[in-house]
């Protein structure tokens, strides 16, 4: 897969060379949109080597599909899904398990142009979810705008020995 975009960005299906890349973005984004809700001594421990490892893992598997943006041969931003992790999920369901920039891609289009990218592959009659921080609003409008909605379900989850509501957000066909 391969798309150019309005704004002179490419994205494209990840491969296994990616993995540092996707781990720099990664990284960089928690850094930059989380240290309002997450300490920085847990965020300054976050290893790039080792979240290259692990999205080396995932890319080098079959489950789920990993798209990046990239701009004068730098990885801007990536989003990954594929099949439901949540226990209640029926057969079909997708999630979106991550998506993020670059903090100095923020604000150009090139999250709009993942999302776009990825709902092309996302038949209609499927129907997706994702976990949100609370305390992202930013995030909570940018999912509104891409068609999903808090379903009403949340979870806790331990970061950094911080406790931190996420909030699913679904889109596609009732159930």
């Amino acid at each position: 897969m391969m798309v150019e975009t309005d704004n002179d960005v490419v994205i494209r299906s990840a491969t296994s060379e990616d993995a540092t890349a996707i781990a720099q973005v990664h990284l960089t984004s928690w850094r930059g949109a989380y240290s309002h809700v997450l300490p920085a001594s847990y965020l300054d421990s976050l290893d790039v080597t080792e979240r290259a490892q692990e999205w080396q893992r995932a890319l080098s598997s079959d489950e789920g599909s990993t798209i990046v943006a990239e701009a004068d041969g730098r990885t801007l931003g990536f989003a990954s899904y594929g099949p439901s992790r949540d226990e209640d999920a029926e057969d079909g369901c997708l999630e979106l398990y991550a998506i993020y920039l670059d903090p100095e891609a923020w604000g150009r289009g090139v999250a709009r142009d993942l999302m776009r990218t990825v709902l092309a592959d996302v038949p209609p009659t499927v129907r997706m979810t994702l976990w949100v921080l609370d305390e992202s609003k930013r995030a909570h409008h940018f999912y509104r705008r891409h068609g999903f909605q808090p379903d009403g379900v949340e979870r806790i989850e331990d970061y950094g020995d911080v406790p931190v509501t996420e909030i699913r957000f679904t889109r596609g066909p009732e159930r």
